[in-house]
């Protein structure tokens, strides 16, 4: 256990390596409670949304969810998130209704950040407190949690989400949107049955083998996939497009919070890229160590790395030089001051 955002932490259950397998060839469960929830209701609730976050929100259907950024103002950014388009039942007309999942080492500088740009009218509510989380992954989540519910698992589409009732509890939102790259579903739950929740879920995918998984496992399995971890890959000083995130910077929707800036740095070109690199050496690269190129001139800082369990190769990610970003590249990153070799990959660094 380890202490993060105010929460008490599961780091890992059995071990790191054991959990990451059992998600990459079972099925296992993350308590992620500690995320954070917004409601943002109102007839300009996709206006605001659309000001404060990168990607188009509004090509969301009811049921459809979407990764996204907010910018900072200054070209970097606030956090990563989902945003869902919820369904309309106890909306007004002419009312949209949304549901924003924050990290949780960021919940008070999001809700401060997004109330500060709500010029619209729109009704926010900080669900956080009393939301519960789940995430179901893994390749036999479907089987595991099917005896539970009357919804179809199998019919839910990667990135959408539906409302049902699960283990006997009413309105659960389903989501096939987990961070793992294995598949699966997140459960999310008033507090008051997310032990219920749990149980219940343990009991039905017995048959399964399914296990508890902690952070450690959630970090090295989201690092196979190539995805960032807001405080390691991205922050308050990286810019989206730098991040490898244009895919979710849709500077032809119009105008948002530094839409004009990210234009500009597109038109200029970057001068600095997130590169993926496998090691040559047996040393695992860790966060903050300097990468360097062949004549040992430092190009940049390993942002995440970890011993891929997958691939039982190191692997990492890092801020380079743009000229270095290029595929097949070889870097040196400086572990104890000594140079050891690196290559860079194309993302993900896992396949199935």
């Amino acid at each position: 256990m380890a202490p993060f955002a105010g929460y008490n932490m599961p780091i890992s259950y059995a071990g790191i390596k054991e959990e990451h397998q059992t998600v990459r060839n079972g099925v296992g469960v993350f308590d992620v409670s500690h995320m954070g929830e917004f409601i943002l209701k109102g007839e300009k609730a996709l206006d605001l949304i659309q000001l404060v976050t990168t990607n188009d929100a509004s090509v969301l259907e009811i049921g459809e969810a979407q990764y996204s950024c907010m910018p900072n103002g200054q070209g970097g950014i606030v956090d990563d998130l989902l945003v869902y388009r919820l369904p309309e039942d106890n909306c007004a007309d002419g009312e949209q209704a949304f549901m924003l999942v924050v990290n949780a080492s960021n919940i008070e500088k999001d809700w401060n950040w997004i109330s500060k740009h709500n010029s619209f009218g729109v009704k926010m509510e900080d669900i956080s407190d009393r939301t519960g989380l789940l995430a179901i992954q893994g390749p036999k989540a479907v089987e595991s949690l099917q005896s539970l519910t009357d919804v179809n698992l199998s019919d839910i589409k990667y990135y959408n989400f539906t409302k049902g009732t699960i283990a006997g509890i009413k309105n659960v939102i389903i989501s096939a949107t987990g961070y793992t790259g294995s598949g699966g579903f997140e459960l999310y739950v008033n507090n008051e049955e997310i032990a219920n929740l749990w149980h219940k879920i343990f009991q039905a995918g017995a048959a399964y083998d399914i296990k508890p998984i902690g952070l450690g496992a959630r970090d090295t399995l989201r690092l196979e996939m190539g995805f960032c971890l807001y405080g390691n890959d991205i922050d308050d000083t990286t810019s989206p497009l730098e991040a490898g995130l244009g895919w979710i910077t849709k500077l032809a929707k119009g105008d948002f919070v530094d839409s004009d800036k990210l234009q500009q740095l597109k038109t200029d070109g970057l001068s600095k890229k997130l590169a993926a690199f496998v090691m040559e050496d047996r040393r695992v690269p860790r966060h903050d160590y300097e990468i360097a190129d062949t004549t040992g001139k430092v190009i940049g800082k390993v942002t995440s790395g970890t011993q891929s369990p997958s691939l039982d190769v190191p692997i990492g990610m890092g801020y380079v030089e743009t000229a270095y970003a290029k595929l097949g590249t070889e870097l040196h990153v400086l572990i104890n001051g000594k140079p050891q070799k690196a290559k860079v990959v194309k993302l993900p660094f896992y396949q199935k």
